[in-house]
């Protein structure tokens, strides 16, 4: 996979997604920033940092995903992956349904993903280094450049939705402390069924991460 690097960008996730779309870049690519300061987070929120934390997007072609993978929890898939890298790196994070990582009760950082035209788009941000944002950071040595390398080469043998999904469901307990916000208002995951396709049941309506 190809991949740009910048001092800066507003937000990587808005420069891949418009140069997807005037056909300048093409999957599979990535993008990385040392510094953004208009990233994009979940509900429209920023999610922006200083030098030493991670700020990516890639893009990869829908043909390439796992036929099993249900787009609506791609970001499950590709936040559950990230998770695994920093395990086998030594930092200890898990998934918050559905797309935050966290440390302990703490969010340190977020998945986004957008589909454009034939590719889906994933933005990650990580605080490894600084938590400007008022989040925790992981205070890591880990460089961006190099997890973005170890992640990427994770990613390229697309593991079965099935497979991430058989590992998230265990880690999935630990959400049920949590609220998310579903139609303006905060629900409870404490008593949330956990479906086959990533989505939830909360008071008998299926909710769909679809970010």
């Amino acid at each position: 996979m190809e991949i740009y690097s910048f001092e800066t960008l507003p937000s990587t996730q808005h420069y891949l997604v418009e140069k997807i779309r005037e056909d300048t870049l093409a999957a599979p690519v990535a993008v990385i920033a040392k510094e953004q300061d208009s990233g994009v987070g979940s509900r429209e929120n920023s999610w922006s940092g200083g030098e030493g934390n991670f700020f990516a997007s890639f893009a990869v072609e829908l043909k390439q995903l796992p036929e099993d993978l249900p787009l609506s929890s791609a970001s499950i898939y590709f936040a559950f992956i990230m998770k695994k890298v920093l395990d086998e790196l030594g930092e200890r994070v898990w998934l918050k349904w559905p797309n935050d990582l966290y440390v302990d009760n703490e969010k340190v950082g977020g998945i986004i993903t957008q589909k454009v035209k034939n590719s889906l788009v994933c933005g990650i941000g990580i605080n490894l280094k600084k938590s400007p944002d008022g989040f925790r950071s992981l205070y890591s040595e880990l460089s961006a450049d190099f997890l973005l390398e170890k992640y990427l080469e994770a990613l390229e043998k697309f593991p079965k939705w099935k497979q991430i999904f058989s590992e998230y469901r265990i880690e999935f307990e630990q959400s049920r402390r949590f609220s998310v916000h579903i139609e303006n208002y905060q629900k409870s995951l404490q008593n949330a069924l956990l479906c086959e396709d990533g989505s939830l049941l909360i008071e008998g309506k299926r909710v769909f991460s679809l970010r």
